[in-house]
């Protein structure tokens, strides 16, 4: 068969309920990457909170984080390697408002650095719940661009953060709502999704549409699932990822669904 990129969300696709790797598969990735197969994780993690899961699994292709707005090769340099960046000034501006715009933690990250207003223990694994002085969000502190800001909110204000952020800044960032149980909202530089960061793989690997295949379960993968030579979503997807999807997996995220879809399509031994 020819070289496929296959592109995997984490969080209700790659990952169980649990948030974890099961060993198929970590058996079924490692599997397809040794039939020479490009297995790249495309998330909306930061890095910091993915960088596990990359080295668990044990690849060495390119990982994309950020929905789209980082595309690198964990723990090597890599001449392809970007990032797409938002500005410091949004950042203070909206840490400045936040009382009056119903915002309870604003994170701001990089590759490799994250600052936040305060530490918060209501998502441990997706904002800090701990900060070293330096990580406190104020001006002196943020020495650069940030990559993207994450805001959790108090839901009865999601429509006033939106409106607030399209008035000021919506000619260059857009505002992406996580779902789920979260209320979160995400900032990241417009037009860029998790399609964007697929293409570019895809490309350094001279890798057609067509030998391109995707899975996902959010609003987050829609563009990415929709743009795939194959789109698959998960049997737990939410149903507008369904409608998109050229293909659903048999079983959910918590019972193998993307391995035994990839054991398949691609006749592996896992």
């Amino acid at each position: 068969m020819n070289q496929h990129l296959i592109a995997i969300d984490l969080d209700g696709t790659t990952l169980n309920n649990q948030s974890q790797l099961t060993t198929e598969t970590i058996r079924t990735l490692r599997a397809a990457a040794h039939e020479g197969h490009i297995v790249s994780i495309i998330t909306g993690r930061p890095y910091r909170i993915a960088q596990r899961i990359y080295d668990e699994i044990g690849i060495r292709t390119p990982m994309v984080n950020f929905n789209g707005a980082l595309t690198h090769i964990p723990h090597q340099h890599w001449d392809k390697e970007y990032d797409v960046e938002l500005t410091r000034e949004i950042a203070l501006d909206l840490l400045a408002q936040h009382e009056r715009l119903g915002i309870d933690t604003i994170t701001v990250e990089n590759k490799f650095r994250v600052w936040a207003n305060h530490a918060s223990n209501h998502l441990p694994e997706f904002l800090p719940n701990r900060l070293q002085p330096n990580q406190v969000l104020t001006a002196d502190n943020l020495d650069g661009n940030p990559i993207a800001l994450t805001i959790e909110y108090q839901p009865e204000h999601e429509q006033d953060i939106i409106k607030a952020v399209n008035e000021k800044y919506g000619d260059f960032v857009e505002p992406r709502i996580w779902g789920g149980p979260y209320n979160i909202l995400e900032l990241i530089h417009r037009g860029t999704h998790k399609e964007s960061g697929m293409f570019y793989i895809a490309k350094q690997y001279n890798i057609s549409k067509s030998n391109i295949i995707a899975f996902g379960d959010e609003h987050n993968d829609q563009e990415m699932l929709d743009a795939a030579g194959r789109g698959v979503a998960m049997q737990n997807a939410i149903p507008a990822i369904k409608k998109i999807a050229d293909d659903v997996t048999s079983v959910d995220n918590d019972h193998n669904g993307l391995a035994k879809y990839l054991q398949a399509y691609f006749k592996l031994e896992a």
